[in-house]
């Protein structure tokens, strides 16, 4: 992880990579926001900027030489689009801008970052942004000697963030979580970015398990159901999803307990580690992604770890369901009728919605241990990206829960957009042998999944998220955003349980 330390010193007198300074677009053209420049700096920058294709866009970064100013080698502008009505940015804009310009920072040694940071909000936004920007996945890189050029970049390895609220509690405790939150997000990237050869459901809850002891006795306790375990226990979704597979499924469970909880959370992630479609299986175009398919459970995993490193008095207890959906002779056929935990039986009519399968014998599981309230994640439908594209993850499920999910999406930055669960598209859910089948009519496909996971829940209040485009990014990085997997949703799990907790 970077090294963040925060300075009151004038930048321009740190010695250092780079100093990185915002941009902003006005009607005029461009403003330097840095107060601490010098003036004739400023008015050169500002006069300069559309001979250099300066905008002050929001994602923007533009790396010019520094000059005798100041001591830094590199002058890095950040872009912050237009301001508010009031003259501010918000925080995501902050979190956007300290990010995007981390990104690029990849193999420096020391940054200095003269962001807008004036109070503890935005500190605590431009710290977080510029640790979530400041990401590299490597594992799987070589370089050697005739290979420097291509040799992959760690990201920048300090940040010196330039406040003037150094000696404020409020500020460091803000530094503080925004560290914790950025090693989850971190972490939940580096196992989407995982090879499936060598992340699957075992090695999966391998991984939970290294991570809950690196983390120390922090009133965490782990459990892992393996395959004769939930065969044995009842669990049709998870085993009929991961027979096919010859490494079989888990069921890992993260409960981290407080003192004195003022609430019991459930958090259920969907961890499927390789998603092949099954039976009923996926073109072959694009299936390279579907080692993203478990980002939900490791959304999961990371949320519970991050409440338990800040000490939240809220009981979060994780469910990781995990298999692999592979097709093979001893896979699930479309017609077959399995028996989820609890006894519900569901007709599976095509084993590409797995998801849902694996996700019920979770929320069971959850319901019957006892929560106050039940929140489950996971990259569940196709449909979810055709309603609301690859930035936007939805939301559905009990209102009030619901509502309380995209208050705490809102407030830490993320994209959720609220929808609904109508009643009719039950009916495309009945099954002429079973309880229930696993899909409906096309259409509606993504609030139908929503409506086959509300039947679990029973009255248990509750929010269903679908982050099946935002969890895995197959383009290019923006903001704080890198290629590959996001770690979406973490920071929204997060804010709920903060917010339960009266924080």
């Amino acid at each position: 992880m970077t090294d963040v330390t925060l300075s009151s010193k004038n930048p321009t007198t740190v010695r250092a990579d780079v100093l990185v300074v915002a941009t902003a677009q006005t009607s005029d053209g461009v403003a330097i926001v840095a107060d601490q420049l010098p003036a004739d700096l400023v008015t050169e920058l500002e006069s300069l900027a559309p001979q250099l294709g300066i905008t002050g866009a929001r994602d923007e970064v533009r790396k010019l030489p520094a000059g005798t100013s100041v001591k830094a080698g590199v002058l890095v502008l950040t872009g912050l689009g237009e301001r508010a009505e009031d003259g501010t940015f918000d925080p995501e804009t902050l979190r956007r801008a300290a990010g995007a310009a981390t990104r690029e920072l990849a193999g420096l040694d020391l940054a200095v970052l003269a962001l807008p940071a004036a109070d503890e909000d935005e500190l605590a936004a431009v710290v977080e942004g510029a640790l979530l920007g400041a990401y590299a996945f490597t594992r799987y890189r070589t370089s050697g000697k005739d290979d420097a050029k291509n040799a992959p970049k760690a990201p920048v390895g300090a940040l010196e963030v330039v406040t003037p609220l150094t000696r404020s509690a409020r500020a460091k405790a803000a530094v503080d979580r925004a560290t914790v939150l950025a090693d989850a997000v971190h972490g939940v990237r580096d196992l989407v970015n995982t090879a499936p050869n060598d992340l699957f459901p075992a090695a999966f809850a391998d991984a939970a398990k290294a991570a809950v002891k690196d983390l120390g006795a922090r009133g965490i306790k782990l459990t892992v159901l393996d395959d004769k375990q939930l065969a044995a226990g009842g669990y049709g979704g998870l085993t009929g999803v991961g027979q096919g597979s010859a490494r079989g499924p888990r069921l890992v469970k993260v409960a981290y307990t407080p003192a004195k909880p003022t609430a019991k959370v459930a958090l259920v992630g969907k961890g499927i580690t390789f998603d092949t479609g099954g039976i009923s299986i996926k073109p072959a175009a694009g299936m390279d992604a579907m080692k993203s398919d478990m980002a939900g459970a490791a959304a999961v995993l990371h949320t519970v770890l991050a409440a338990a490193r800040l000490g939240l008095p809220v009981a979060v207890t994780g469910y990781l369901c995990l298999a692999e959906n592979m097709p093979s002779g001893n896979a699930t056929r479309p017609g077959d009728v399995i028996t989820i935990f609890g006894g519900k039986t569901v007709e599976v009519l095509n084993t590409d919605a797995e998801g849902r399968l694996v996700m019920a014998d979770g929320l069971v599981s959850a319901v019957e241990d006892g929560h106050d309230v039940v929140l489950d994640i996971a990259t569940l439908t196709g449909a979810q990206m055709v309603a609301l594209g690859n930035r936007t993850s939805a939301v559905m499920g009990t209102e009030d829960v619901r509502d309380a999910v995209k208050a705490a999406a809102d407030a830490t930055g993320e994209l959720f957009w609220p929808m609904p669960l109508p009643e009719e598209l039950a009916g495309g859910l009945k099954s002429k042998v079973a309880d229930i089948a696993n899909v409906g009519e096309r259409w509606g496909g993504m609030l139908a999944a929503g409506v086959f996971l509300r039947t679990f829940v029973g009255s248990t209040p509750w929010a269903h998220l679908d982050i099946a485009g935002p969890a895995y990014n197959e383009k290019g990085g923006h903001g704080y955003t890198p290629t590959g997997g996001t770690g979406v949703g973490v920071r929204t799990m997060l804010g709920f349980l903060e917010a339960k907790a009266g924080l």
